[in-house]
């Protein structure tokens, strides 16, 4: 009900009406029945009804408690207050009063605890992880508990009891996939809020939905590096998925604000990562890395520290680190994984989380390291010292013993960069070498050949060395590379072998592509055939290139396309379109020869990326035999093509018959109707039945009329002729 609007005239014409002197009121006296308003609303009754809210603690996660401090009396109250207050000071901001130290009523001396107040948790937590065992003198080891832990250790009970073990129940087999009769792969898609997995069914020319969520993730997807899980992001921390079709969720990982996920290359581990701002705006941002167990999700170890401890190594992360900080080795058993440090690669197993040896491996000045993909190698980059006086070199060091296994000294080093193939035979070392004057730079590759004696090395130049490198790309289980090289708009591109036909080891040129509208190369996981795409300023040129026959199998067109990934068999390949551009989003489905079998259209295209296949079970001569056999192996498969053949040519059939009979039916209904309306028709013609007359032949007549005619001197001199 809306009160209603006194003008302060009508108020005094009733006061005089009624006799009443306004000025001889004592309006402050007039007070109002409790609770009653009379409908008028005061400008400041929000004011008064509404009281401030209390505001609580959610916590004290940012209070720490120290143990083990000296006892000491009133007069050395101070000076221990400045020793604690210079330790932790350095890790965070102490709140005001934020160091208090219990004192013992009779003895009036310290207790030989205190506690400690941050401004935020994060620096609670990582004054804990540093202080923790900290060795103030020889009587005296810290002990250090965040405040909100001792909660935890009350409800500790005085006496134990044996946990509840919970009868058995069988999980669903998260490999069923790999099954499908069909031997289809499966991709994932995020478009929109969207997220869906399909198979990849070329046969019926589209994809079929096997599992659609909307929200599924907050950021991204990853699949893991076997294709077993699917994880996803979430303010709270990450979460993995699997099955064939029914994706329930198999595990939890709590990490605030994580930003970055990576899994090991068996699985076992998943890695986190988050970045936190400081509170006060001078400090870093501080980094949280947590190592989980993938099946039980148990938290292994946690890495904390500012950027500067872990601003070195990969490519690609957020806050000044490079993503992943932790690279994996080994191989698919996940025993080592390491990060590069100021002068030291640190390198853990994964039995106990900790460092080989309990100490880092001291390399000095190292900028870059790499693993082999399948044994527990480290490759390591060390740039020139003392002005050129110590060469660069790469060396191969051997873990667990660390032992160094080859060293390479290289001189005139501008950079360098290292590429494995992925069975770990081969290791490519591109070098930017200057020239005399030092002002230019040429490239050239050394070859490891990582399987054979003593690990020989062999060195290669482009023809013209000053080529610019574009792209490098090794076989996969194969012993050629591809090299993009020039200067120019269109460059070329060289294919070589570490093979040549007599096997003396030598590497060899197998052909030169020249003039191409390629910046990528893109291997089939099967070796044998590759993608030569120009991405970028290419505007998705894509050509399909067959290296065993040294021939383009076919050409076509992504236009704008972003992204390329064949599927894990090597059978198709899909180029997409990313909402990094704002039209075309969508990804087309190509055969490995380059035939477009399809393409799908859709709005805010995030990510396309193919669920991963784990390692045949087959062994080497096992695929060999089937390959030397591939054609009766191939028939029922060739069978199968024809019976989809044939019944899609029956849909199509069938599609055919039923727009024709729908034709049918049409025409059908409108002579009827014609006929209907022959009667009304005549009456309107006033009874002439004229039906007949609307049949006539057309014929075209030319007729030709002369409209005017004009007649005109023309002075002709015979000197031109």
């Amino acid at each position: 009900m809306m009160a209603e609007v006194v003008l302060i005239e009508d108020i005094e014409a009733s006061a005089t009406r009624l006799g009443i002197d306004l000025s001889s009121v004592d309006l402050d006296s007039i007070q109002l029945p409790r609770g009653e308003d009379f409908g008028i609303k005061s400008d400041d009754d929000d004011d008064l009804y509404q009281e401030d809210p209390l505001e609580f603690e959610a916590g004290f996660g940012n209070i720490i408690v120290v143990d083990n401090l000296p006892v000491v009396p009133p007069e050395k109250f101070e000076k221990l207050e400045g020793v604690i207050r210079k330790i932790y000071s350095q890790i965070g901001t102490i709140r005001e009063g934020g160091i208090w130290m219990p004192v013992n009523p009779d003895t009036q001396k310290t207790l030989g605890y205190c506690f400690v107040e941050y401004n935020t948790p994060q620096e609670a937590e990582l004054a804990r992880e540093k202080t923790n065992g900290y060795k103030l003198d020889k009587s005296h080891i810290f002990a250090v508990n965040l405040f909100d832990d001792f909660e935890k250790y009350m409800k500790v009970p005085d006496e134990w009891k044996a946990a509840e073990i919970k009868p058995y129940t069988p999980g669903e087999n998260l490999q069923q996939w790999l099954t499908d009769e069909k031997a289809r792969d499966q991709f994932v898609i995020r478009a929109g809020s969207n997220t869906e997995v399909f198979w990849n069914d070329p046969r019926q020319l589209m994809p079929e939905l096997v599992h659609q969520r909307q929200y599924w993730t907050e950021s991204f997807v990853q699949w893991s590096p076997l294709g077993t899980y699917l994880a996803t992001v979430h303010r709270q921390g990450a979460a993995v998925w699997g099955g064939a079709t029914t994706f329930n969720r198999l595990m939890r990982f709590a990490h605030p604000q994580v930003r970055l996920i990576d899994f090991s290359p068996g699985e076992k581990y998943l890695v986190t990562f988050s970045s936190h701002e400081p509170s006060n705006p001078r400090d870093t941002h501080r980094i949280v890395i947590n190592i989980f167990d993938v099946r039980t999700g148990k938290l292994m170890r946690d890495f904390k520290g500012n950027v500067d401890e872990f601003a070195t190594g990969g490519s690609g992360g957020v806050s000044g680190i490079s993503w992943p900080v932790f690279r994996w080795g080994g191989g698919k058993e996940d025993k080592y994984f390491a990060r590069m440090g100021k002068n030291v690669i640190s390198v853990y197993e994964t039995e106990t989380f900790t460092l080989i040896d309990k100490k880092s491996m001291k390399v000095e000045n190292v900028v870059d390291f790499s693993w082999s993909p399948t044994d527990p190698i480290l490759a390591l980059f060390v740039p020139e010292l003392g002005g050129g006086n110590q060469p660069a070199r790469v060396s191969l060091v051997q873990i667990p013993g660390k032992e160094e296994l080859r060293q390479k000294n290289l001189f005139s080093v501008s950079d360098c960069k290292m590429y494995w193939q992925n069975n770990g035979e081969y290791l490519a070392v591109k070098v930017d070498r200057y020239t005399k004057t030092k002002k230019s730079t040429y490239t050239g590759f050394e070859l490891f050949r990582i399987k054979e004696r003593d690990i020989p090395i062999e060195v290669l130049e482009l023809d013209n060395k000053n080529d610019k490198i574009v792209a490098f790309a090794w076989e996969p289980k194969g012993h050629r590379f591809a090299v993009i090289h020039g200067d120019g708009p269109r460059p070329d591109i060289s294919f070589y072998s570490m093979r040549t036909t007599l096997n003396i080891g030598r590497v060899s040129k197998l052909t030169t592509l020249k003039a191409k509208q390629a910046n990528a190369l893109y291997w089939s996981p099967a070796g044998r055939y590759i993608v030569l795409a120009g991405l970028k300023g290419f505007n998705g040129q894509l050509e399909f290139y067959n290296v065993d026959e040294l021939e383009t199998m076919a050409t076509g067109e992504h236009f704008m396309a972003t992204d390329i990934e064949w599927d894990p068999t090597g059978r198709y390949v899909a180029t997409a379109v990313t909402s990094v551009h704002e039209m075309e989003n969508g990804f087309h489905i190509w055969s490995f020869s380059g035939k477009l079998l399809y393409r799908i259209s859709r709005d805010h295209f995030y990510q396309f990326e193919w669920r991963p296949r784990p390692p045949s079970l087959l062994s080497a001569e096992k695929e060999e035999e089937i390959a030397k056999n591939l054609k009766k192996y191939s028939k029922k498969y060739e069978a199968e093509d024809q019976d989809v053949s044939m019944q899609l040519n029956e849909q199509d059939r069938r599609k055919r018959k039923m727009l024709q009979e729908q034709w049918n039916e049409w025409v059908t209904k409108w002579k009827q109707l014609h006929e209907e309306e022959r009667q009304l028709r005549i009456e309107l013609r006033d009874g002439v039945v004229s039906d007949e007359e609307e049949e006539y032949e057309a014929k075209e007549v030319e007729v030709e009329e002369v409209l005017d005619v004009t007649e005109e001197v023309v002075a002709f001199d015979l000197d031109q002729e």
